[in-house]
């Protein structure tokens, strides 16, 4: 087994399977082609795509990364994709609420005047008493909602498919055309698939209130850059991003200077919460793989 985690920083492992640690940037340990399971390195997951066709007993590609666009097109026939269900929820919603919080108080307007010491005093919304759309309400969407309840705002949800939860309805995408004008603040948490890239583009974002606020915390390519630039240029809506399309962004990018705009450099997952979890999750997995148990967190291959 492969594990992008060392090994001795995972205790319980079981005893038996013979582990090699390989992070991305080290040479590879011997013995490739013999590899099971296979753990890629968090954030370098694309390093690990040429090397998964010469792993000819390789059943299963755990990642440890809640989106898996990336590795999906390449993992082999027969090999079981998992993600990392569980390990990102937390540190996602305390920066999705970190975004809502800081744009709407207007901080990144503190943080300029504090450094050519200006004083900005005056009235800035609040989130009391607005309504909050989270678009893509899976886990971390629910994880959001949790840090959002004692906030005094409402929320509504939006997924692929309707359901009921114990909050209310999750209602489809064919919904968003009536929900969008009434939402005060979209976050988008949306995985990246052919169906959502793309997904918030111009008629998306010309349903969204005067004033409104975009969050993103999913893929930069869920939404249409140059379509959010003339939105913000024209000073109709306020954007709060974790990622972008390109990303990084470059140098020069005209998003870098758009107005009412907060970047923060795809760090939603990259917190003290994201070893701990995990490690707990890459054990698990080993104990249900070598039991024969299911797995959890299978991605359907479509």
């Amino acid at each position: 087994m492969w594990l992008s985690l060392s090994p001795g920083e995972i205790e319980g492992l079981p005893e038996g399977p013979e582990y090699g640690h390989w992070d991305g940037e080290e040479e590879l340990p011997p013995g490739i082609e013999d590899v099971e399971f296979f753990v890629p390195p968090y954030v370098k997951g694309e390093r690990a795509v040429p090397l998964l066709r010469r792993m000819r007993r390789l059943r299963v590609v755990q990642t440890l990364t809640a989106g898996v666009d990336n590795l999906l097109p390449h993992i082999p026939d027969g090999v079981t994709l998992c993600n990392a269900r569980g390990v990102h929820e937390a540190s996602t919603a305390e920066l999705a609420l970190t975004l809502v919080l800081s744009s709407l108080r207007g901080v990144p307007r503190f943080v300029r005047g504090q450094d050519a010491e200006r004083w900005y005093a005056g009235f800035y919304p609040a989130l009391a008493d607005r309504t909050v759309l989270i678009v893509g309400y899976g886990a971390i969407g629910s994880a959001i909602e949790d840090r959002l309840t004692p906030f005094e705002c409402d929320v509504e949800r939006v997924a692929r498919t309707a359901r009921t939860t114990e909050r209310g309805p999750v209602r489809p995408h064919d919904d968003l055309p009536h929900l969008l004008p009434r939402a005060d603040v979209v976050i988008v948490v949306t995985p990246l698939t052919e169906a959502t890239r793309g997904l918030v583009d111009a008629g998306f974002l010309a349903r969204m209130k005067d004033g409104a606020l975009l969050v993103n915390v999913s893929r930069g390519a869920v939404v249409d850059t140059g379509a959010l630039l003339r939105e913000l240029e024209a000073g109709r809506l306020h954007a709060a991003v974790d990622v972008t399309d390109p990303e990084p962004l470059p140098p020069g990018h005209p998003l870098w200077h758009a107005p009412n705009i907060l970047i923060s450099p795809h760090v939603g997952g990259s917190s003290t919460a994201f070893l701990p979890r995990a490690r707990r999750l890459v054990r698990a997995q080993v104990r249900r793989y070598l039991s024969e148990e299911p797995l959890e967190n299978v991605i359907v291959m479509s």
